[in-house]
């Protein structure tokens, strides 16, 4: 059994059409079929079902793929390992980021190009519960996102701030004098808040819901953006963090209540090797984040 047969497998898996996997992984599709046909021999199982030009995963494909995830993840742990070892400082860091961390991460991502500039960033915005499941997919080294509630056994959290939940309002209206506001004069606005996919809008149904509140959600956007620009209209008002907020023409009331702060994390998976350029990235985060603070 051979790494570069579990690559192919796992391939084959995700697409489920050998010839679009085979032109993903640049071999010939005569080439997929037969390393996967030497692997399923050896395993003597078949992986998958093939029905014309279809092909499905088998009950043993499906328990299979999770142990061949787990041999290539450990297998570039161990080089990574290695070039860590050898001090080598070229190498690729994957990070998940919501949408209210950007303007922290943004801040956090130039200082960390600057001092190691042959280290490539990816950085994929998302929900966190979008983040969260290609985390444990091991797309990502860490996520930066909100936490509450249980933390998973197989999941490493390092807190990094606590971020207030504001109204966002138009400057423009008389409402942008207050210091503070209640949920109830909140559920009363005409509201427009951020997808249903955000953690943000569930965490204020909860909210709303303790109070038997009933608020008045006119748009749901999946584009955060899009909603501050509805909101610096004037007729509508949205509520984020107050650590996403930098726009001269908004202002963020804070939410009267105990429950009205958030903690933002820094989540990744416990057993994965960490590289050298992850725990910088970590360092500039929290220093940038007690600054803040």
């Amino acid at each position: 059994m051979e790494l570069r047969q579990l690559k192919y497998f796992l391939k084959a898996k995700e697409l489920l059409n050998f010839t679009e996997a085979a032109k993903m992984l640049n071999i010939s599709q005569s080439t997929l079929s037969q390393q996967i046909k030497q692997l399923e021999t050896e395993l003597d199982v078949p992986l998958f079902d093939r029905i014309g030009k279809r092909v499905l995963l088998t009950e043993a494909g499906k328990m299979f793929s999770v142990y061949a995830l787990e041999s290539i993840n450990k297998a570039n742990e161990g080089l990574l390992l290695l070039k860590d070892l050898n001090n080598l400082i070229t190498g690729k860091i994957i990070i998940g980021v919501v949408y209210s961390m950007r303007i922290i991460f943004a801040k956090t991502l130039a200082e960390f190009a600057v001092q190691y500039p042959n280290i490539k960033i990816q950085a994929i915005f998302g929900t966190t519960k979008d983040l969260l499941e290609k985390l444990n997919s091991h797309v990502f080294d860490f996520v930066l996102t909100f936490h509450e509630g249980p933390k998973l056994s197989h999941l490493k959290y390092q807190n990094l701030l606590s971020s207030n939940m504001v109204l966002v309002a138009s400057k423009k209206l008389a409402l942008a004098s207050k210091k503070s506001i209640s949920l109830e004069e909140v559920a009363q606005l005409p509201l427009a808040l951020p997808f249903s996919g955000y953690s943000t809008i569930q965490f204020f149904v909860d909210s709303f819901n303790e109070k038997e509140l009933y608020p008045n959600i006119c748009m749901e956007i999946n584009d955060i953006p899009t909603l501050f620009e509805i909101v610096k209209t004037g007729n509508w008002h949205t509520i984020l963090s107050d650590a996403s907020i930098n726009d001269s023409q908004v202002i963020g009331i804070p939410i009267e209540g105990k429950k009205m702060k958030r903690n933002i994390m820094i989540i990744s998976l416990k057993e994965a090797y960490e590289k050298k350029a992850v725990k910088k990235f970590y360092e500039l985060l929290m220093g940038i984040s007690e600054y803040k603070s």
